[in-house]
């Protein structure tokens, strides 16, 4: 199957995004595979559950709306965690931000999720996301992993400490 990271990604315009940090109780992070297609940004890479908001649609119902169309899942505990704001100006494209929420579910729960979205769904340990494969890039920075083996470059952001200390 062709790589199709970054391929072919000229009509692709970011968005403002909700996403969701899903710890279970068992303090590992459910992440999603994305697919390997043309058309997305940064496929066959690993990233959160979550996704562009509508226009005129609240973040807090994207996020809501998003969880049930990827996991089959409805969520009502979603707490703020923080928001990064990303400069596509270089581009012609403005500013598009995500906002990244904690969802805490039962590790019971993922034999009932459904993908919907991605080609995988897997709970990972903390200390094993920065070491595993490719991560997308807004999953890096809140991850705070440093981008060795990955495909992507960006800064080292220590933000994974203060999820896990709000982790139960």
């Amino acid at each position: 199957m062709p790589d199709n990271f970054l391929i072919n990604d000229r009509g692709l315009e970011p968005s403002d995004a909700a996403v969701s940090l899903i710890v279970l109780s068992d303090n590992t992070y459910l992440m999603q595979l994305r697919s390997q297609k043309a058309g997305i940004f940064y496929p066959d890479h690993w990233g959160l559950f979550g996704g562009a908001v509508d226009p005129g649609e609240g973040a807090d119902d994207a996020l809501r709306r998003e969880l049930q169309e990827e996991l089959g899942v409805t969520v009502s505990n979603a707490t703020y965690f923080t928001e990064f704001c990303f400069d596509f100006g270089f581009r012609g494209l403005g500013r598009a931000w995500r906002r990244y929420y904690l969802v805490e579910l039962s590790a019971g729960l993922i034999n009932d999720l459904v993908l919907g979205e991605g080609s995988e769904m897997r709970a990972f340990a903390a200390q094993d996301i920065c070491h595993g494969p490719a991560l997308f890039p807004t999953t890096l920075l809140q991850s705070g992993c440093t981008p060795r083996g990955n495909r992507s470059h960006v800064n080292e952001r220590n933000q994974m400490q203060d999820l896990r200390n709000r982790a139960p």
